[in-house]
């Protein structure tokens, strides 16, 4: 490695862990270092020019303006009544399961992160709307504000995804393989939580049966009523499989089935219109700052053939390939418990995907392993955003919400390795679809 090369390197990656260890933004702490070292590489007026093309090039991408709408998808959603519908669905499917207010936080938050993709967004709602029940009933709030804590990252596995989505853009893969790959491990979430539930309520039968069933007609009437809110996932999932449009589109027209049913069923005001599109207007501010540095930080890697050289130090450090696996989960659980998903997934995808697709391991399938990791980075301390919402909401401190979290935590990350070592749970039903073609090999 030439000098200049070897010094960009090390500032790169140094003042990344130092900026970050520091607490500033992670879309600075990206974006400083990659400037620094384009300086070292070239002289100063092409570092400019390239870094300024990079960002451009980084943000310019039809497909992420699905991100913009599917956030604010989900804040229609949340601000006109579908979250109240999914959950009283929810409280009709668990009311009879061990636990059952728990069982149905569980199943709420599936529901709802089904239909909007967005985790944090799901434990607000979920939380805010089930939380004060489950205290009058006898649940300890800390676990209560757990549970709600560890079941709504499901939907960034499930579909809609707009994990999924920055995934794609970095690793050149289909968005509608990805969300059907998504389906199986976001499955094995949920019920990995539904379990861990079940177990909890056997050390506290008291809490095995709360309140008044439903008669079969209340039980209809709550699922005909929740029948609008679930079909937009029928229309958006189910138009792109069948190529009436792409993502992109389907995340506009979750848009205008989300208003539309609001404005029909008098739930969303009018008034609440602006806060909700200035809401997702900040948070897609905040994703697209951080996905332009990255185009920074993937010149510098690329440049420094950093990629490359991580590839052939972990190819010649073992032929194993369970080995290589174990050592990049590791890296990205760890990666996961400091650092946001997004920034997570474009730092370390254009690293490990030369290892994994050397490995013979699909684009897809590798997505799916890192999405999940990054699901266990936001409930992971001490960066983990479930676990702040979710306490907030819960209105517990947050010490106790973790000290509730470990036995959840660990059968999750058991979880993680049965997604990554069997690939069939993320790549069956994209295969059978006709959306991916299984490596070689396989």
């Amino acid at each position: 490695m030439d000098t200049p090369v070897l010094i960009a390197t090390i500032v790169l990656i140094g003042g990344m862990a130092l900026f970050i260890a520091m607490g500033l933004p992670v879309a600075y702490a990206m974006g400083l270092p990659s400037a620094i070292a384009i300086v070292i590489l070239l002289n100063y007026d092409n570092a400019a020019l390239t870094s300024a093309q990079r960002i451009l090039a980084g943000s310019n991408s039809f497909p992420l303006l699905a991100i913009p709408f599917f956030i604010l998808a989900g804040g229609l959603m949340n601000t006109g009544g579908i979250a109240q519908r999914l959950i009283d669905l929810a409280l009709v499917v668990s009311g009879r399961l061990p636990a059952s207010l728990a069982q149905t936080t569980v199943v709420a938050n599936t529901l709802f992160g089904t239909v909007s993709g967005a985790s944090v967004a799901s434990a607000a709602a979920v939380g805010t709307v089930l939380s004060p029940p489950m205290r009058q009933a006898g649940y300890d709030p800390r676990f209560s504000a757990m549970v709600n804590a560890v079941s709504s990252p499901a939907g960034m596995l499930l579909p809609p995804s707009n994990t999924f989505i920055v995934y794609s853009l970095v690793s050149g893969s289909s968005i509608a393989a990805l969300f059907m790959a998504g389906v199986g491990p976001g499955l094995v979430w949920a019920l990995v939580c539904l379990i861990m539930v079940a177990i909890y309520a056997r050390k506290h039968p008291e809490l095995k049966d709360h309140g008044e069933r439903p008669t079969l007609g209340q039980a209809l009437l709550v699922v005909l009523r929740a029948v609008p809110a679930l079909l937009m996932i029928v229309v958006v999932i189910g138009g792109i499989l069948a190529g009436i449009f792409t993502a992109t589109e389907s995340a506009v027209i979750a848009v205008l089935y989300c208003l539309a049913l609001g404005l029909l069923q008098r739930t969303l005001p009018v008034r609440s219109l602006p806060g909700v599109v200035l809401e997702a207007a900040k948070v897609t501010g905040i994703i697209m700052l951080l996905i332009g540095m990255s185009g920074v930080l993937g010149w510098v890697l690329s440049f420094a053939r950093l990629p490359q050289l991580v590839a052939e130090s972990l190819l010649g450090l073992t032929d194993s390939k369970v080995v290589i696996i174990l050592i990049i989960m590791v890296v990205l659980l760890l990666a996961g418990t400091v650092m946001d998903p997004t920034p997570a997934i474009l730092i370390f995808t254009p690293i490990f995907l030369p290892v994994v697709t050397e490995l013979g391991i699909s684009v897809i399938h590798f997505g799916a392993m890192m999405v999940f990791n990054m699901c266990l980075g936001n409930i992971s301390p001490p960066i983990g955003n479930n676990l702040f919402v979710a306490a907030r909401v819960g209105d517990v401190r947050l010490e106790g919400l973790i000290a509730k979290l470990w036995p959840f935590f660990w059968a999750l990350v058991a979880a993680l390795f049965v997604v990554a070592f069997v690939p069939q749970l993320s790549e069956w039903l994209p295969t059978t679809l006709g959306l991916m073609d299984l490596p070689a090999g396989q």
